[in-house]
């Protein structure tokens, strides 16, 4: 069966979002930085678990992060682990300005 899953930008609640089928299904948080979106969460609802959707909503927000010239700040441990997995991505990563050394 077919789904229809798309990522979009939901810039007033400072987060990408997951829809599948038209349903809410999952979501990654964010900070705005200067050149970057700190991406700080991310959840997928308990019953579109388990189907990779995770994956594709953080391989959705990256693309658009990149086709906005930003970059990524990961501090959210799945976004994390997602580009250990995807060196292809690792160039939009950048330190955390506003965290105290």
């Amino acid at each position: 069966m077919a789904e229809d899953v798309r990522v979009s930008d939901n810039p007033p609640e400072l987060r990408y979002e997951l829809f599948v089928d038209g349903e809410l299904a999952g979501l990654i948080r964010y900070r705005r930085l200067p050149d970057a979106l700190a991406l700080v969460h991310t959840e997928v609802q308990p019953r579109f678990e388990g189907r990779g959707l995770a994956a594709r909503l953080v391989a959705g927000a990256l693309a658009d992060i990149r086709e906005r010239g930003l970059h990524v700040v990961p501090i959210c441990p799945y976004v994390r682990e997602y580009l250990e997995r995807h060196p292809e991505d690792r160039d939009l990563i950048v330190a955390d300005t506003e965290t105290p050394d």
